[in-house]
């Protein structure tokens, strides 16, 4: 199914997001925000519930003085009168967690992440990225590589505001109280380690993070330090879980437009991906990553698209390979092929 038939299966009651600096309520007690990010994908939508006498946050934005000034705003503004009480991440993601320090410095508060997606973001934070063990990662699937100024990727740091000094583990079987209502964890794997998606029963209410998105897939990404892992696997098998939440709750996704149809999207990326794998395997004639990367991706990339591409590729020949559908050749000094394996 093409993007606008996929949207078109689903319901948006809110077809127009909030003004930068403006709030919109979506349920009671419920309130949906949005921020800038300085890449491709130029929004992330963020949620403040009310917590008694102030705010819960969750999730806060990427670490830039636009998304400073904006929380600004929000606090002299339609946030005014109330403190923030509590601060959620859904993930160790730049947009979703770079602010959490600043925000947790100013109101005084604890950060409640799961534990995997805070000892990942401790540890990425801490260890800014081998150029040399980069370079021989991109070299292995094919990159073509000068010097280690065009390896793909990021310095974490430059983007995620140093992290709070206090957290507080958030545990999938201690449902979570706010907005006058009790919210069930469900955990996501593949696009992070440790996602955590929020569902009130009794609103008819899913705070998706970005596990669940209309019109996208999250990215679902090998990464340098563990090129053989199967992220794609741990993701399609977390999406099942999304099934006991009713098909007609309200999703409150981080990029995109809220909706309705969520069982529909999950049968949407779950083809899509398997749709992709079939476009790999194809392109596994003694092929290179890269070569697999331009038939998955048969368009134009920035540096910044590249990285997540890369990973993209590699996570659906990972998973080729685990099913037997794919093998893997390599040879010291050159870069690995990939070659279908004939069907039993």
């Amino acid at each position: 199914m093409n993007d606008a038939g996929a949207k078109a299966a689903l319901r948006f009651p809110f077809p127009n997001p909030p003004a930068p600096g403006s709030v919109q309520e979506v349920a009671p007690g419920v309130k949906w925000l949005r921020m800038p990010l300085p890449f491709a994908l130029d929004h992330i939508n963020l949620w403040v519930l009310e917590d008694n006498d102030g705010w819960m946050l969750v999730d806060t934005g990427i670490n830039t003085p636009a998304t400073m000034a904006l929380w600004e705003t929000l606090f002299a503004g339609p946030l005014k009168g109330k403190p923030v009480t509590r601060l959620f991440c859904t993930h160790f993601h730049p947009d979703h967690i770079g602010l959490a320090g600043w925000l947790a410095d100013r109101h005084g508060v604890a950060l409640e992440i799961t534990a995997k997606e805070w000892n990942t973001a401790q540890t990425v934070r801490a260890h800014k990225p081998d150029p040399e063990m980069l370079q021989a990662f991109y070299a292995r699937f094919g990159f073509p590589l000068t010097d280690t100024s065009n390896v793909p990727g990021y310095n974490y740091a430059d983007r995620v505001h140093r992290l709070p000094d206090r957290h507080i583990p958030v545990k999938p079987t201690h449902p979570l109280m706010a907005a006058g209502t009790a919210w069930r964890v469900i955990l996501g794997e593949g696009h992070s380690p440790q996602h955590a998606a929020l569902y009130s029963e009794e609103r008819g209410l899913l705070i998706s993070g970005d596990q669940v998105l209309p019109g996208i897939s999250p990215n679902v990404s090998v990464r340098p330090e563990k090129p053989d892992a199967d992220p794609l696997r741990d993701f399609l098998h977390s999406l099942e879980r999304f099934r006991t939440v009713p098909a007609g709750t309200l999703v409150l996704p981080s990029h995109k437009l809220p909706f309705y149809g969520l069982h529909t999207r999950v049968d949407q990326i779950i083809a899509h991906h398997h749709d992709r794998l079939a476009v790999a395997r194809a392109a596994c004639r003694d092929a290179t990553a890269m070569e697999v990367l331009s038939a998955i991706f048969p368009r134009a990339l920035d540096r910044h698209q590249v990285h997540f591409a890369i990973g993209e590729t590699l996570a659906h020949l990972n998973y080729l390979i685990a099913e037997n559908g794919v093998e893997r050749v390599e040879k010291p000094g050159q870069a690995d092929r990939y070659r279908a394996v004939a069907a039993a």
